[in-house]
């Protein structure tokens, strides 16, 4: 349930109207228009302002605060998808198809919203077709932003992320991982042991420096699988770390365009409708 907030009988001044990226394109009478159809309302920090599930009743344009819009996915982990401050918009699908919310409204600090609800909304763009289009040109702009800003998301890479953040020590565990993991490193210790038993078996018959059983040999070879193995961890845990960055980031991007999809159908669904009404 929506949390407590008090409301107070006024308007949105023009300005703080067209601040708003939704209604930026609206003429001064068009905004003074809308600004008879606003009730504004005050939450407190850590208000509730609706939950996913509610009634579509109405959009909200902030006027003081922030607002932080979050869903919960099917593990039960809260999603943040916005952080929305002064001049910002939220809850405006429900003006298009009148169904349930579908992600919760909380405030983060003290908020004032303006509150337009769709009965409003919906007399307010009856009221002059040129207004329809106008929104439906914001509405598009904000689309276009968001899809930019998805695809800069996508763009980022995780192993050059990783790679700037690299250490000196860092880079020499991978590098000694990568050599002791490969053909040329099993050749070249396999042809180093051969030579070392040859040196002190025929060679130095009588002056060999390590004798069969080659002592000094497998204490050599103990102190290379010694260090060798907590070398190999770091580098397969720093790329476990990478893997579940890049896991976090496919599920982020995977879930936005999934929201984004949905929310262009449910448009396209609503303008097919309004014809035939």
């Amino acid at each position: 349930m929506p949390g407590p907030a008090s409301c107070i009988i006024g308007r949105m001044d023009a300005a703080n109207l067209r601040s708003v990226p939704l209604f930026s394109s609206l003429d001064s009478k068009a905004t003074a228009q809308l600004g008879e159809f606003l009730t504004i309302h005050d939450y407190p920090k850590s208000a509730t302002i609706f939950q996913t599930g509610d009634p579509g009743d109405a959009m909200y344009l902030i006027d003081v605060g922030t607002v932080r819009i979050s869903i919960t996915d099917a593990d039960g982990v809260v999603v943040t998808l916005a952080e929305l401050g002064s001049g910002d918009f939220f809850g405006e699908m429900a003006m298009l198809d009148g169904h349930g919310r579908s992600a919760t409204a909380t405030a983060t600090e003290n908020a004032r919203l303006a509150k337009l609800t769709r009965d409003d909304f919906l007399s307010f763009i009856k009221s002059d077709p040129r207004i329809t289009l106008e929104l439906l040109t914001s509405l598009t702009n904000r689309l276009r932003r968001t899809d930019e800003l998805l695809r800069h998301r996508v763009s980022r890479n995780v192993n050059q992320e990783e790679e700037a953040r690299l250490t000196i020590a860092d880079r020499a565990a991978d590098k000694i991982a990568e050599f002791g993991g490969s053909w040329k490193f099993i050749i070249t210790f396999l042809a180093f042991i051969v030579g070392w038993m040859v040196v002190n078996t025929w060679l130095l018959v009588r002056h060999a420096f390590d004798a069969p059983p080659y002592l000094l040999l497998s204490t050599g070879l103990n102190i290379v699988a010694a260090l060798q193995a907590p070398i190999i961890m770091m580098s397969q845990n720093r790329q476990a770390h990478k893997d579940r960055l890049r896991a976090n980031l496919d599920y982020q991007v995977n879930l936005k365009n999934e929201l984004l999809l949905g929310d262009i159908m449910r448009r396209l669904d609503e303008l097919k409708k309004r014809p035939r009404e």
